[in-house]
């Protein structure tokens, strides 16, 4: 098990902000890497605001000039752990902790929102693209360099690859290029760009919108979309209707037509 800090500083700092939960990597002078440290950290705090029934929504975002930097490079190719298995061991789990990381935000039930204050690369972009939604400062700049250094971004790829058009992916990983804000918003990776200095409230206002909707409408929800999103079309309309059926049948979605017609505020269920 990882140490979920070092010290007096954990790798991962949480606030509360009404209903929202705002997590920030903390290692900024590292360019907050998601090292094994970070990885445990964030997968625990996620996994604990996902379960908080006070947490209707959550943010990433990074403490420094960085976003995050992606993995340590020092962690995988510097001295082996006692009883890691052989390098080969090490780096698969790295690799699959990342994996489980990246899918335990897409499974969250809650929204998850990536708040861009800095360069992201390599996994570092494979984080936005696991989040549900981003918005980025209009100056930060993105890319997945790997073939730099004779790798390849295979991993990162997978979650980038699903958000953005396959030339996008591959023009980001056979270059290794930084793109920019306005080019992640074109290519799909980043849903706006906030003005330098108006990003944490731009994002906090987001969130807290979305914050107020029903809890259980943006769980099933969600889990519907990224369940469908890979059917075939027949299957997934089949699929849909019978999830859409589910909700619109459900305590929330009553309270919520009721409220709708009535010209009120809804008062949603705790569920």
């Amino acid at each position: 098990m990882q140490k979920l800090s070092t010290a007096d500083q954990p790798y991962v700092l949480l606030e509360m902000s009404g209903s929202v939960c705002w997590l920030t990597l903390n290692r900024p002078r590292q360019r907050n890497p998601l090292s094994s440290g970070m990885i445990s950290a964030l997968t625990e705090n996620l996994k604990r605001a996902a379960e908080d029934p006070q947490v209707r929504a959550i943010v990433l975002t990074g403490s420094g000039p960085v976003f995050s930097a992606g993995h340590d490079l020092g962690e995988m190719t510097g001295p082996l752990p006692e009883g890691s298995g052989g390098r080969e061991q090490h780096l698969r789990t790295i690799l699959d902790s990342c994996s489980e990381m990246m899918l335990g935000i897409m499974h969250c039930p809650k929204a998850v929102i990536a708040c861009v204050q800095g360069t992201a690369t390599a996994a570092g972009c494979q984080l936005v693209s696991a989040c549900d939604l981003a918005i980025a400062n209009e100056d930060v700049s993105f890319c997945t360099p790997g073939v730099n250094i004779g790798s390849f971004c295979t991993t990162p790829l997978v979650g980038i690859g699903r958000n953005i058009h396959r030339k996008h992916a591959m023009e980001l990983a056979l270059t290794g290029d930084m793109i920019s804000a306005g080019d992640a918003v074109r290519m799909g990776l980043v849903n706006r760009t906030a003005p330098v200095g108006e990003l944490h409230e731009t994002v906090e206002a987001w969130a807290q919108s979305i914050a107020s909707k029903s809890a259980q409408g943006i769980r099933s929800g969600k889990e519907a979309f990224y369940r469908q999103i890979d059917m075939p079309v027949e299957e997934a309309f089949d699929y849909a209707r019978e999830e859409m059926i589910k909700v619109l049948t459900c305590p929330d979605s009553d309270e919520g037509i009721r409220a709708f017609f009535e010209k009120r505020k809804p008062l949603w269920g705790d569920a």
